[in-house]
């Protein structure tokens, strides 16, 4: 309808046709804003500006600016639950493996604009209700599907349960932290935490770095 209707007036008017936007399109600006400015620079005027189109495009595709952080907020937490039972799948046996798997992923510095839009997600849901329910169900989830693969490693629930939050505690910390000034073996520092985390490994006392010969 929106792409008709511009044509025409384009036509009539002689106006060179203007690139024209989906809903996705605006979503993932707003993706991208959030990971660069916070939950405060999801404007219309900005992402208008950004995407190089007028504040009248948006209403195309959105109510108001509320229907918009909306998505952003469902488009993060879905990516978020899939990608955390993506990783924490293991088949019988390996539940260890795709523990230690968990951490070194999470606890990686690599994907920068994925820290990014981590931490305005968390500041975000300091003043917003609907970030504050999206934010629960995302830890709930990420924090079950580690409980579920202690349990299997033998825990008791309580146990799995706090080792899981040991877990999630670390991974956020670590991924936010630089300790390249701090060890020159940050390799050895994080599998030695790991080696704390995962219940195999914390059977048999984890040797610190350094101490291996």
């Amino acid at each position: 309808m929106e792409c008709a209707i511009l044509a025409g007036m384009e036509k009539k008017s002689g106006k060179p046709a203007r690139t024209m936007l989906d809903r996705d399109a605006w979503i993932k600006a707003a993706v991208a804003v959030l990971a660069e400015h916070g939950a405060d620079g999801l404007r219309v005027e900005v992402l208008a500006k950004r995407l190089g189109v007028t504040k009248g495009s948006f209403y195309w595709h959105f109510k108001d600016r509320r229907d918009l952080q909306d998505e952003v907020l469902a488009l993060w937490k879905d990516g978020r639950i899939r990608d955390i039972r993506k990783q924490t799948q293991a088949e019988p046996g390996g539940e260890v493996a795709a523990l230690l798997h968990t951490i070194e992923v999470y606890s990686s510095a690599r994907n920068r604009k994925g820290i990014a839009i981590e931490a305005a997600m968390r500041d975000w849901a300091r003043r917003d209700a609907q970030a504050v329910a999206a934010v629960d169900e995302v830890d709930a989830e990420r924090l079950a599907c580690a409980c579920r693969l202690f349990l299997a490693c033998g825990l008791d629930r309580h146990e799995a349960e706090a080792r899981s939050v040991l877990l999630y505690a670390y991974v956020f910390g670590a991924s936010m932290m630089r300790f390249g000034a701090f060890t020159s073996d940050v390799a050895g520092l994080k599998a030695w935490i790991a080696g704390l985390i995962a219940p195999q490994l914390q059977r048999s006392a984890p040797v610190a770095p350094g101490d291996a010969t």
